[in-house]
């Protein structure tokens, strides 16, 4: 092989690599640590099983939605106005508004861990998270230096939880056991799973890795079973990381002690570990917060710059733009809850509409190209996806009427 051949597999490699890992840290925000351990906390070693399930399921989105959108070199926003003329404008209004109203949580929560890791006070914490995500993206090579930055400090979160499990020493056995024979009813685990589902492959997240390797151009069906791999790595990372924090909270509540109701996941590692238990929280929870912040603004604006070219072409201080609002809005809110709920509902409506368009998609030629044939058994088990999903979103819309009450 060629100088210029190894320089390129290389380089191939690292956006394979980066593009998993910002599909997977968008996913593991500060909601991800709050439902791991909100969810542990409830059903304890049966959680095992709502990970397992959930990670099937978000497999499938994820496979259909980046073969699809790889392969036909279009965006999101393109596949559903090549289906329907004005359907993207719609798609991209529903996911940038739901990475806008997260991103301000992301902030939020980066404050919530710059206060646990240092004891820097919330107000400053808001713009110090908002003021590092700009960093990023004032470097000259900013994709890399976003690749980078989600690479470490994705690898700081697993090696933190970890040392907090050697600490609590979980039931290993116990939490296998219940993986894959429940002892709680179905009825009682089927909420976690559809929120697992839509925390990690709902909203902006599935497309936030399928899009970084729409701009590296590493797409067309040449390139299938690399985007195969970083589409399954980026699930995998994800993955590791619920299943070592819940590992880690299991071990604090087996042994009956309660989780505070407002902060569980720091309560976990507060009574798990003590005071530096506390600190390893914080250094999650802002590794978490971060990455979320960087991949929330990345993606978002990626669903808006194919539509107006001075946004492509000032994308970087677009994105900029995105994240001094989210930051503003969350010094002045204080306290989303109302955003939260809001997003929350966008987000049970945009997985199934955003799946249903990919797998429609994928039957048509005039997107995919005459060669392609998409799996049948992707196109079946997506469709049961985007029923289980839409059931969702119905009953995530009961919950905008908290806004009004």
């Amino acid at each position: 092989m060629s100088k210029n051949g190894v320089e390129k597999k290389a380089k191939n490699s690292s956006v394979l690599i980066g593009a998993a890992f910002i599909m997977a840290t968008s996913a593991i925000g500060p909601g991800f640590l709050v439902q791991t351990a909100k969810f542990t906390n409830d059903v304890k070693a049966n959680f095992g099983f709502v990970i397992l399930v959930s990670v099937l399921l978000a497999m499938i989105v994820q496979l259909n939605v980046w073969r699809v959108l790889c392969v036909s070199e279009l965006r999101g926003q393109d596949v559903a106005n090549r289906l329907l003329p004005g359907l993207g404008y719609f798609v991209a209004f529903l996911v940038a508004l739901g990475g806008l109203v997260f991103n301000i949580g992301n902030v939020g929560g980066g404050a919530l861990g710059f206060n646990a890791l240092l004891g820097i006070p919330k107000m400053a914490g808001y713009f110090i998270s908002g003021g590092v995500a700009i960093a990023i993206f004032l470097l000259k090579n900013a994709t890399k230096a976003m690749d980078t930055l989600t690479k470490v400090l994705g690898g700081c979160m697993i090696i933190v939880i970890f040392i907090v499990i050697l600490i609590v020493k979980p039931p290993i056995g116990l939490a296998v056991k219940d993986t894959f024979l429940p002892s709680e009813s179905m009825k009682n685990l089927i909420p976690a799973i559809l929120t697992l589902l839509g925390g990690t492959v709902g909203g902006y997240i599935t497309f936030s890795g399928a899009h970084r390797l729409i701009d590296a151009k590493i797409t067309k069906e040449e390139n299938l079973d690399e985007i195969n791999r970083s589409s399954i790595m980026g699930i995998g990372i994800a993955t590791l990381v619920r299943i070592l924090l819940f590992l880690a909270v299991l071990g604090v509540v087996v042994k009956g002690i309660a989780l505070a109701a407002e902060n569980p996941a720091a309560d976990a590692f507060r009574k798990g570990a003590g005071e530096i238990g506390y600190r390893f929280f914080g250094l999650v929870l802002l590794s978490a917060a971060i990455t979320s912040i960087v991949g929330a603004a990345y993606t978002s604006v990626s669903f808006l710059k194919t539509f107006n070219k001075n946004i492509e072409k000032h994308e970087k201080w677009v994105i900029i733009g995105f994240i001094v609002i989210s930051t503003i809005i969350m010094a002045i809110a204080g306290n989303p809850a109302t955003l939260l709920i809001l997003a929350g509902s966008l987000n049970g409506l945009i997985l199934p509409v955003t799946l249903g368009i990919c797998l429609i998609a994928s039957q048509k030629k005039s997107i995919m190209g005459e060669s392609y044939k998409h799996p049948k058994v992707l196109l079946i088990l997506g469709i049961i996806v985007v029923v289980i999903t839409a059931y969702l979103g119905v009953v995530s819309l009961g919950s905008l009427t908290k806004l009004f009450s």
